[in-house]
């Protein structure tokens, strides 16, 4: 693997933007899923950590979407601080985002959810997420069940299915060096907008 240097004079004095740029070249560089990222939660001092998918972004946060029921969502109504990382392999560089998840509004969680496919959007009804299932079959009779009721009509979003905006006051950007001598960058907010930016140690 080639090595590239990360300079402070080649970062955005946003972090959104900045992010946005590395998000353009991950998703040129490793076509497949560069929005994956792994959000963590923490209740009573045990962490849970789980793969889900970057829907937006701008400078009012970063957005995916989930049951509100599940586990996450349970343990994001008892604390909201919540901490997200990217790792992008093709370029070997990571994000780490630490911040507090509020919820998108109901519009904004209509208008995805009008956007995701139909099976998808059937599956939200279907699956009580995280819950204990005695069976796959019994999962599959409440699909074709809601298939039915639904056939030729849309699909409404199911009240407890939305979206969390994660709204970060840190952001830290590493890119792999040779050596392990890594370049790492965090942005951290003093005040609204204004973010500083330091160097860490590898």
């Amino acid at each position: 693997m080639t090595y590239v240097a990360l300079l402070e004079t080649d970062l955005d004095k946003s972090p959104f933007a900045q992010f946005g740029r590395w998000f353009d070249e991950a998703k040129a560089s490793q076509p497949h899923m560069p929005e994956s990222m792994t959000v963590s939660t923490c209740v009573n001092n045990v962490v849970s950590s789980r793969v889900c998918l970057l829907k937006d972004f701008d400078e009012r946060g970063f957005v995916f979407y989930t049951n509100y029921s599940s586990r996450k969502g349970q343990q994001i109504s008892e604390n909201p601080r919540v901490a997200l990382c990217f790792y992008w392999p093709s370029l070997d560089r990571q994000v780490r985002i630490e911040g507090v998840a509020v919820k998108t509004t109901e519009e904004e969680s209509d208008v995805y959810f009008a956007t995701r496919p139909r099976g998808s959007q059937l599956g939200a009804w279907a699956s009580n997420q995280s819950a204990v299932v005695y069976g796959r079959a019994d999962l599959d009779q409440r699909f074709h069940e809601l298939e039915a009721n639904y056939k030729d009509r849309t699909v409404p979003r199911p009240p407890h299915w939305g979206g969390y905006r994660v709204i970060p006051v840190e952001i830290e950007f590493w890119q792999g060096r040779a050596d392990r001598l890594h370049d790492r960058f965090v942005y951290r907010l003093r005040e609204p907008k204004d973010w500083v930016i330091e160097r860490l140690s590898p």
